[in-house]
């Protein structure tokens, strides 16, 4: 399942929660939000997998493109040689290798830098919202625990760490 439509589903949980009178904070249903944490925890690693498959696919077209470089190379290769009495045409011959492999290059390095920039914002995305369903699972426990320890004002959660008040 797509993690952003578990992040989805996370905040709708949160909003069609019972709010407390007179205060910011909501009475989450445990069950179905510790459902959806678990689902988020097994979606993760199919966006993790989708961004190695996104390499691989990288990987293999900077392949496709280096084996396109080296025929087309060894192509300019055999005709040179089968015109090498004339000297003209033999170094056209290799000038004009030289600018195929120098654009196939060029390519290739376009192909790398646009599949590693995808990765980055893919990677950077889920960063993002990983970090804000951590957020609100942080406040849903803060919440929980209010409600578990009224006698003691609840725990509070500040940067990670549950802080008793």
């Amino acid at each position: 399942m797509d993690i952003l439509h578990l992040v989805d589903r996370l905040e709708e949980l949160f909003n069609q929660s019972r709010s407390i009178p007179l205060t910011r904070q909501v009475v989450v249903d445990e069950d179905r939000m510790l459902d959806l944490v678990d689902q988020m925890r097994v979606s993760i690693p199919e966006e993790v997998k989708k961004a190695q498959q996104i390499l691989a696919q990288r990987d293999r077209i900077l392949a496709q493109s280096q084996e396109e470089a080296n025929r087309t190379v060894g192509l300019a290769r055999e005709k040179s040689d089968q015109l090498i009495e004339k000297e003209a045409v033999v170094q056209a011959a290799q000038s004009r290798a030289e600018q195929i492999l120098a654009k196939a290059r060029l390519e290739a390095e376009g192909i790398r830098r646009d599949a590693d920039q995808y990765v980055v914002e893919r990677l950077a995305t889920l960063q993002a919202e990983l970090e804000r369903i951590l957020n609100q699972v942080r406040n849903g426990i803060a919440t929980i625990e209010e409600d578990l320890y009224p006698d003691q004002g609840g725990k509070e959660v500040v940067e990670g760490e549950v802080v008793a008040d």
